[in-house]
C-alpha cells in the first residue's frame, strides 16, 4: 500500500512548528510553476533555498526561459521566512550520461526514474555539504509525477548523505490547482512538456496526431 506523505508531511511540519527554530531547507524545483504551490506553503516553516538544477532541459533556449521564470517568481512573491534562489550551470551532458541505454522508454518509465535521481542526488549532496536540515523537490506537484518514486529516491538519498529527506505528494490539498492560479497571478510561462528532448517529443507527435483528427 502506498503511503501517505501529504499526511508524513504534515506531521513533521507540526512538530517544527513547536519549536523556536527555523530549519534550512533546499528545494529542488523543476520550474516556476511548479515550485509557486510548494514555496507559498512551506516558506511558512522553513528558510528556503532554491535550486534550480535540471540538466534535462532542452533545448538550451527552454532552460534558460524557464530559470528566468523561476527567479522571476523567487523576486516577485512574499513569504513568512527567507527564500533564495541558486540557479545551477547547465550541463546537458549529465542528463543524457544518466538515460543512455533508456532512450526509448516510455513516459514516466526508468528513464523519468533515473532522471529523477540525477537531479535530488545532486541535491542532497549540496544540502550536506551546505549543512541544510532537509532536502526535497517539487516535483510531485506535478499529477504526471510519481509521488512513491519521489519519494522512495529521496530516502534511499537521505541515508546515503546523512540527510533529512522532506517526503511529501504536493499535488495533495488541490496543490496542483493552486500552482496554476498562483502562475497565473505572477504571470508564469507554463511549459507544455516535462523538459526534455523525449518528453518534447511525445507532445510534438501528439498535437500532429490531434492535427490529423481535425483535420
Amino acid at each position: 500500500m502506498q503511503d501517505n506523505y501529504q499526511k508524513i508531511l504534515e506531521q513533521t511540519l507540526r512538530k517544527l512548528s513547536n519549536t523556536d527554530e527555523v530549519p534550512r531547507l533546499l528545494l529542488h524545483s523543476c520550474c516556476g510553476p511548479c515550485s509557486s504551490y510548494v514555496l507559498e506553503y512551506l516558506a511558512e516553516y522553513f528558510d528556503i533555498t532554491v535550486l534550480y538544477y535540471n540538466p534535462n532541459i532542452y533545448p538550451p533556449s527552454e532552460f534558460e526561459k524557464r530559470a528566468a521564470e523561476q527567479q522571476k517568481l523567487v523576486s516577485g512573491m512574499e513569504y513568512r521566512h527567507s527564500v533564495s534562489l541558486i540557479s545551477a550551470e547547465y550541463h546537458p551532458e549529465e542528463f543524457y550520461d544518466a538515460v543512455t541505454g533508456y532512450e526509448s522508454e516510455p513516459e514516466g518509465g526508468t528513464r523519468c526514474r533515473r532522471c529523477f535521481a540525477l537531479r535530488l542526488e545532486e541535491a542532497a549532496r549540496f544540502a550536506r555539504e551546505q549543512d541544510f536540515d532537509y532536502f526535497t523537490t517539487t516535483l510531485s506537484v506535478s499529477p504526471h509525477k510519481d509521488a512513491e518514486a519521489l519519494n522512495s529516491i529521496g530516502g534511499a538519498l537521505a541515508g546515503k548523505y546523512g540527510i533529512k529527506y522532506l517526503y511529501a505528494d504536493f499535488k495533495k490539498r488541490n496543490g496542483y490547482k493552486r500552482s496554476i492560479e498562483l502562475s497565473q497571478q505572477y504571470g508564469l510561462y507554463r511549459q507544455k512538456y516535462c523538459g526534455c528532448e523525449y518528453s518534447l517529443e511525445v507532445l510534438r507527435r501528439s498535437e500532429h496526431d490531434w492535427n490529423r483528427g481535425a483535420g
